[in-house]
């Protein structure tokens, strides 16, 4: 896979996370789930898969587009 193509990707999925990071959807439920309400529940595992996603990201991809020689002026 292209350096390029994993730029998109990673893009992508940072966008995701940030899209769904509110959980705008669930603004009028008042559902509740063992004493917490569920979009408490939501934040939780939202908030769990952001650092899996960032601990892939930080072991598989960090640098990329990052050029490596600095700028000469």
């Amino acid at each position: 896979m292209t350096e390029r193509v994993q730029i998109i990707l990673w893009g992508a999925i940072g966008f995701v996370l940030i899209g769904l990071a509110v959980p705008w959807f669930m603004w009028r439920s008042d559902a509740v789930v063992a004493g917490l309400p569920i979009w408490i529940w939501w934040h939780i595992g939202w908030l769990a898969l952001a650092s899996v996603v960032f601990y892939v990201f930080a072991q598989r991809a960090w640098g990329l587009g990052v050029e490596r020689g600095g700028h000469r002026g």
